[in-house]
């Protein structure tokens, strides 16, 4: 029994693990709405592009129950007035990184959870403004995040669906004062600018759902993106909403170390099911 015993854990050691990489391109399309008091008391709607890119993968440490994943995207934005006779302007980075506990309730069903990190930033510009044209967005938190994935067939294409969901829990934001201009910032007044973010002064839900189509080793993805912030600090009031079509593809990479044996029988590890 102990022979056969070791002989097994053996075997076991010997299975390589192999965690291939789900990374994802996509390009978004949609609205914007944006109301700023420190711009302006009056509410903007326009257009909403972004360039997006998904990257997931298992853990090294525990691949069967820890996913890693990591993204990074820019946008733009041009909304009018109610007029129309005003222009406002929004540029934007976020990067991410988060990681997950997984279980898998049901054959075709994984569900994760677990905690990002999440840098934002960002400018509004308005044109006609004269004195504040401008207002910086900058953002360090602590988010929940979750995500379901759930596989199925329509006829004979796979399809792998994704909804995940993230909100910010704690962590820190830019703000001036009410009235205050960039340049006394620039001479020195940099007194009450960064503020603990909570659900009180900074909220901010990021949903998204995706379908993969598998029609090959490349999948098209289809989906959902929509981004609902709203802060409220220094007497300044900031909502900023949008909601996007998103497209792109998808698919699975592996990297292999050649100077490592790959056992016949290697153990592959999807970070999404």
């Amino acid at each position: 029994m102990a022979a056969a015993l070791t002989a097994r854990a053996a075997e076991t050691d010997s299975v390589t693990v192999i965690r291939p990489v789900t990374a994802a391109y996509t390009i978004e399309a949609g609205s914007s709405h944006i109301a700023d008091t420190y711009l302006s008391p009056i509410k903007y709607n326009g257009w909403h592009l972004g360039l997006n890119y998904e990257r997931w993968q298992a853990m090294k440490f525990d691949p069967r129950r820890w996913v890693m994943q990591m993204q990074f995207g820019v946008s733009g934005e041009r909304a009018l007035n109610y007029a129309g006779n005003a222009v406002m302007w929004y540029a934007g980075i976020d990067f991410s990184w988060a990681m997950m506990r997984r279980w898998k309730p049901a054959k075709h069903l994984t569900v994760g959870a677990g905690g990002k990190a999440d840098l934002n930033l960002g400018c509004m510009y308005l044109e006609r403004n004269g004195n504040n044209p401008a207002a910086a967005k900058a953002a360090v938190t602590i988010d929940a995040t979750a995500y379901a994935n759930y596989n199925f067939k329509i006829g004979r294409l796979p399809v792998s669906l994704t909804w995940q969901p993230t909100l910010p829990l704690t962590g820190a934001f830019f703000s001036p004062d009410f009235g205050e201009l960039y340049y006394e910032i620039y001479l020195g007044d940099r007194s009450g600018l960064a503020h603990c973010a909570w659900f009180g002064n900074y909220f901010r839900l990021d949903n998204k759902v995706t379908a993969d189509l598998h029609f090959g080793a490349t999948s098209l993805r289809l989906g959902y993106s929509g981004r609902i912030e709203s802060t409220k600090v220094n007497n300044i009031v900031s909502n900023h909403f949008s909601h996007a079509f998103v497209i792109g593809i998808s698919g699975e990479w592996l990297s292999l170390n050649p100077r490592k044996p790959v056992s016949r029988n290697p153990r592959i590890i999807n970070a999404l099911f």
